[in-house]
C-alpha cells in the first residue's frame, strides 16, 4: 500500500532509536540525581522461545521515569532447557555483561548514595557493589503475579517494586514484540533494544513526567 520497503522501514525505526536514546539521557541528566531506583530483569525471546533474552530495566522509583536498559542472550531454562541446547547447542549468558554496562552508564544520574531496590536475584548485588560501591541495596522477596498484569504486577497489597512492575507491564502493553501473544517476535537482539527504548523516550515524556 505505501510501497515502502523493509530496508526503508529498519533504517528508520534504527534512526528514531539513536535519537530516543539520546532524549532519555538529556532527561535524566535535565533531572535532579536520582535517589531510589527500582531494578530487575524482564524476559523475552529471540525467534524462538528456546532462545531466551533477558531484558534488564532500571526506573526511577518515584516517577517512574525509565533510567536506562539493557537486552542481553541468556541459556534457557526449565523444561526448554535440554531440548534448547539439543536443538540450538549452549547459548552463551551475556547478562554479567549487561549489567555492568547498564549500571556504568547510569552512574553520572545517580547519587552515589541511592538506594537500588530489587528482588533477592543472587547475581545483582555483586555487579551493583562495583559500579556503586557507597549505595544501600534493598532487596526483597519475589511475590506472586496476578492474571492482569501478565507476571509484571503482583497479587499483593503493597508491592515495594511497584514502580519497576507497573513500569515492566506497560511494556508489555505497548511494545508489541513482547505481546505475550503475538507474531512480532524479536529476530535481532539489538531490535527488541531499540524498540523498547522508542516506548521509553515516550514513557518517560508522556507518563513519569506528569508524576513529578
Amino acid at each position: 500500500m505505501y510501497r515502502l520497503s523493509r530496508t526503508t522501514v529498519a533504517r528508520k525505526a534504527k534512526f528514531l532509536a539513536i535519537r530516543a536514546r539520546v532524549g532519555v539521557q538529556d532527561q535524566a541528566v535535565a533531572s535532579p540525581l536520582i535517589e531510589i531506583v527500582e531494578f530487575d530483569d524482564m524476559e523475552s525471546f529471540e525467534h524462538t522461545k528456546c532462545k531466551p533474552l533477558s531484558i534488564l530495566l532500571a526506573v526511577e522509583s518515584k516517577t517512574r521515569m525509565i533510567i536506562d536498559l539493557e537486552v542481553a542472550r541468556m541459556p534457557p531454562k526449565g523444561v526448554l532447557a535440554a531440548p534448547a541446547r539439543k536443538k540450538y547447542g549452549p547459548r552463551k549468558d551475556e547478562r554479567p555483561a549487561a549489567r555492568a554496562r547498564l549500571f556504568k552508564r547510569i552512574q553520572s544520574r545517580v547519587s552515589p548514595f541511592a538506594i537500588f531496590k530489587s528482588d533477592e536475584n543472587p547475581h545483582y548485588p555483586k555487579g551493583l557493589k562495583e559500579k556503586f560501591p557507597y549505595a544501600n541495596h534493598v532487596r526483597f522477596r519475589s511475590r506472586r503475579a496476578c492474571i492482569v498484569g501478565q507476571g509484571e504486577l503482583k497479587k499483593i497489597g503493597f508491592d515495594p517494586l511497584f514502580s519497576f512492575n507497573h513500569t515492566a507491564a506497560m511494556f508489555r502493553a505497548n511494545v508489541s514484540r513482547l505481546f505475550r501473544r503475538s507474531w512480532n517476535t524479536t529476530k535481532v537482539p539489538d531490535r527488541l533494544a531499540d524498540h523498547m527504548m522508542i516506548y521509553a523516550e515516550y514513557h518517560n515524556k508522556k507518563i513519569a513526567a506528569g508524576s513529578a
